[in-house]
């Protein structure tokens, strides 16, 4: 108990003499990183998922056939590499490389776009697969029926595939921006100061690094439980309402006077009162008729 104590101690001291110069700020950063590099990787992945499901077949012209092959493939290559490797470690070779290879003439001079570039790169890998799984999912029928009205591949994919995929694919874009919130503590290696970073400049300064460790831990877990509510409630909004009315007429069809309606009362309705009385009258008729026989 008496620890515990302790640690709350620490803990208050610390966010008293660090919360708002550095633990917040870094909160903050790592808030906008994870936005930033989830939408880009979005965009990535969308591009991607576009490309992967382009139609071909056998009777394709030869240059069309070898384009969609070089595209398949560098997209495959592209997501193997950066599914298959640390981040950190494509943080060294991306930041670092650039400058190695081009002999310092070319190298990064702001840390926020090294860090988005290498964020979003990775996060897109992940998103392209997410984003093929979500179109695969989609009835063929849905395809089938924009092709039969006209529409080209750029225009079944925006106007009728990616809209429904998207719905889908929704929980792994919420779980991709969760894991950057905590991956981009790996971006300290390239020198961006993020949550993380500042925890690590400050145990270097006081020595306390289970209670900065804490305040990391409980800081991390409140973003990310605010961020899990917050995408199932635009889960629950991109669903709509759960009770609807089902439409159980076509429009065009009764303006074309082709259907009526039983308790609208038309001449035509045996329900009506119109049709009830030529009934009777051509019962009277014929039982009068029948009568004058006998």
């Amino acid at each position: 108990m008496e620890k515990l104590f302790q640690l709350a101690s620490d803990i208050a001291k610390l966010w008293s003499n660090y919360g708002v110069s550095h633990y917040l700020p870094g909160i903050r950063n790592t808030l906008i990183l994870a936005l930033v590099a989830t939408a880009i990787g979005c965009l990535i992945g969308f591009v991607c998922g576009i490309l992967n499901t382009i139609p071909h077949s056998k009777n394709d012209p030869p240059v069309k056939r070898f384009f969609l092959a070089l595209i398949r493939a560098v997209v495959r290559i592209y997501v193997e590499i950066f599914r298959g490797t640390p981040m950190v470690l494509q943080a060294v070779f991306i930041f670092y490389g650039l400058p190695y290879f081009s002999n310092n003439q070319y190298r990064f001079d702001s840390m926020w776009a090294a860090a988005i570039l290498i964020v979003s790169i990775n996060t897109g890998a992940y998103m392209a697969e997410s984003v093929r799984g979500g179109i695969i999912s989609i009835d063929p029928g849905q395809t089938e029926g924009a092709k039969a009205i006209g529409m080209n591949h750029f225009q079944t994919m925006t106007s009728v595939i990616l809209p429904q995929a998207l719905r889908n694919i929704m929980p792994q874009i919420g779980n991709n921006f969760i894991i950057n919130v905590k991956d981009t503590s790996v971006m300290f290696i390239i020198g961006f100061m993020e949550f993380f970073a500042f925890h690590r400049q400050l145990v270097g300064l006081n020595n306390m690094y289970f209670p900065s460790a804490t305040i990391e831990m409980v800081g991390y877990l409140a973003v990310t439980l605010t961020a899990s509510f917050i995408l199932r409630w635009v889960e629950r909004r991109m669903d709509g309402k759960s009770s609807y009315e089902l439409v159980q007429s076509d429009q065009l069809t009764m303006s074309a006077g082709t259907y009526n309606y039983p308790d609208r009362g038309t001449p035509f309705d045996e329900r009506s009162p119109e049709y009830r009385e030529r009934i009777r009258q051509s019962l009277r008729n014929r039982n009068g008729s029948m009568r004058g026989d006998r």
